[in-house]
């Protein structure tokens, strides 16, 4: 017994063990504190422990099963897919036939490809023309440029003309030969030469020498510009441009570089048909073209 204990109980004796006998009469076994349980009987002893579950079954070779489609679902899929084959090859078929038919009728698809920022025409000299005809052709091809620069410039000095006083009218006609010029001459003849050079067709060349002609007469009547047909000065020729000189030198220069520009055109157009015709002539085109004019005459019959 300790010295210090001086209720009369032993030290080895739990104070918690018996408590609820210690109780007196008409308390409660509640004895409080942050640890309160309703079944205090129901808590396992501090040292009791609990048996471990047993472990898992683990197996590193054991395969996940997932659910596939069945037999009868692959074999559906497999036939859809063939189908779809099936239609494609026919189809495919059909595009290669009808590609066929065009290129034996002597239609060829044309994509625009020039100029490149803002594409209104095609034009592929590289790949589509033969290589001994590309020199004439481009040649031809600066032709129609110099047409489109010598009727922009025409447009301008006519412009500067009306300003410093001129007649009203020669501007719009100027804007008329602009705006019908260059594209009525890609159509009537430089895209008739292009295709003439790439099918080596003998009509394609009949068409363009006739109107290869109308051209050479219209940059040689403007170069000179005599006051007939055209209204006025609404071309910028040597003789309208010797007449304003006098009257305002400014619009006599611009009037002068315009005549410059009809001339050299001229005398380019001139060696370009010069140099087609003796391509035309030394094939044999011209023979040929006799023949099926005169074929087309007795079926006409």
């Amino acid at each position: 017994m300790s010295p210090f204990n001086n209720s009369g109980y032993d030290d080895n004796v739990n104070p918690f063990a018996d408590a609820a006998n210690r109780k007196g009469p008409g308390q409660s076994n509640y004895g409080g504190g942050a640890f309160y349980m309703t079944n205090p009987g129901s808590v396992p002893p501090a040292n009791s422990r609990l048996s471990p579950l047993p472990p898992e079954p683990y197996d590193r070779g054991a395969t996940i099963d997932i659910p596939l489609d069945s037999g009868r679902d692959l074999k559906a899929k497999e036939k859809e897919l063939q189908a779809r084959e099936a239609e494609l090859r026919k189809r495919e078929q059909e595009l290669k036939r009808r590609e066929d038919a065009i290129s034996r009728a002597g239609v060829v698809i044309e994509e625009k490809n020039w100029p490149p920022f803002f594409p209104i025409i095609h034009h592929d000299i590289t790949n589509e023309i033969p290589i001994h005809l590309q020199k004439m052709l481009y040649v031809a091809f600066t032709t129609w440029l110099g047409l489109a620069t010598c009727l922009g410039w025409n447009f301008i000095a006519v412009t500067v003309n009306w300003i410093k006083g001129g007649d009203l009218v020669i501007w719009f006609l100027a804007i008329i030969y602009c705006l019908t010029g260059v594209p009525g001459a890609y159509v009537l003849w430089y895209r008739p030469l292009y295709r003439a050079m790439r099918t080596d067709s003998a009509l394609k060349f009949g068409w363009f020498f006739l109107f290869y002609l109308v051209h050479i007469g219209f940059c040689v009547f403007a170069a000179i510009a005599p006051p007939i047909i055209f209204r006025g000065k609404s071309l910028t020729g040597v003789l309208p441009a010797i007449d304003v000189l006098s009257g305002n030198a400014l619009v006599g220069i611009f009037y002068f570089i315009g005549f410059g520009l009809f001339a050299v055109e001229s005398v380019i157009s001139i060696w370009v048909i010069q140099q087609i015709y003796m391509y035309f002539r030394g094939t044999g085109k011209a023979a040929e073209m006799k023949r099926e004019a005169a074929m087309k005459s007795m079926m006409s019959l």
